[in-house]
């Protein structure tokens, strides 16, 4: 037996959720049979632990879409016992029972070994929100950009990925434009590496001319909405925006213009589903050259039996930072 954080549905659209006390037979039984001992909490919890059926079919259900723990039992000749490992994304938390348990059993193809400079909590505190934020900065290396190009918006910068981003874009040298509607943490995303912090008003209330002025050579978005459409449109010439969050809306109101007229790029950002090698690239990155320093100071620990109030927050808007569960 071992404890879980399980959402059951008790009656048709009505949801519970506790602490519970499951036999292994509640787990698939898989390749890899992983002791956890953390795990983070994302937005995409919090609906799974809600019951939205768009992100978890079946209940009951154990979310958590994030573990790091050390390998029980191994039917893959890629792992032994007692490698410490990570799973972030692929079905885990969704449809396949998650990290908030005190184990998880996963195919092997979905677990990257903890690379060497990240502890089992430090890779829970970036988690699925750094390795998104990681994908970001790549694919804007990817593009060419250099710091020396001009500013980097990123939208939403108090949560998690947008936390991430600010620090790996600050530590390479970016000159990074936070947007927030939590003005009173301004200070706290320029000790993070920030160049300036705007209220999201500013893009909100930005117009709708079908091009603005070109501000941004690359924008982090983690809002979408009227938000993405504003930023969008003040990107500059050949620059790139990176589309990943919708929490502000899922309709983007724009015209073609700034592909016609600047070639500004719009890139989809899924981490759920990227190959084994980009994954153990970018984990390997963000254990060394971009890792910072004070990503500590923004993470909020706690057990198991507390991880309710934090999911109520995440939904409610309220959170800043990260969450990591401590299971061990």
């Amino acid at each position: 037996m071992f404890n879980a954080l399980v959402v059951r549905e008790i009656e048709p659209n009505v949801f519970n959720r506790g602490i519970e006390s499951v036999d292994f037979d509640f787990l698939k039984d898989d390749d890899i049979l992983i002791r956890v001992h953390y795990s983070s909490l994302n937005y995409k919890d919090g609906l799974s632990a809600r019951g939205h059926k768009g992100i978890s079919k079946y209940y009951p259900h154990i979310p958590g879409i994030d573990a790091a723990g050390v390998i029980e039992k191994s039917n893959s000749d890629k792992f032994k016992v007692g490698d410490e490992v990570l799973v972030t994304g692929y079905d885990l938390g969704m449809n396949t029972k998650g990290g908030f348990a005190e184990y998880i059993s996963v195919p092997a193809d979905w677990v990257v070994k903890l690379p060497e400079g990240l502890t089992l909590r430090e890779s829970m505190m970036y988690g699925s929100a750094g390795f998104t934020a990681a994908i970001c900065v790549n694919e804007i290396i990817s593009k060419g950009i250099k710091p020396s190009d001009g500013d980097i918006l990123v939208t939403g910068a108090t949560g998690g990925v947008g936390i991430i981003s600010v620090g790996i874009l600050a530590k390479l040298g970016y000159s990074v434009v936070a947007s927030t509607g939590k003005l009173d943490k301004a200070n706290d995303l320029i000790k993070i590496g920030a160049k300036s912090v705007i209220d999201r008003n500013e893009l909100i209330n930005a117009g709708d001319r079908p091009l603005l002025a070109g501000r941004y050579i690359a924008v982090i978005d983690n809002v979408g909405g009227t938000t993405l459409s504003a930023a969008f449109r003040s990107v500059k010439m050949h620059g790139i925006v990176c589309v990943l969050g919708n929490v502000s809306g899922d309709i983007l109101n724009t015209s073609i213009y700034p592909f016609l007229l600047r070639g500004v790029s719009l890139i989809g950002i899924d981490s759920a589903s990227k190959d084994m090698e980009l994954r153990q690239y970018l984990w390997d990155k963000i254990a060394n050259e971009w890792k910072f320093d004070n990503l500590s100071q923004y993470i909020t620990e706690v057990s198991l039996l507390n991880l309710n109030d934090e999911i109520n927050k995440i939904l409610n808007g309220q959170q800043f930072g990260r969450v990591i569960v401590n299971l061990k």
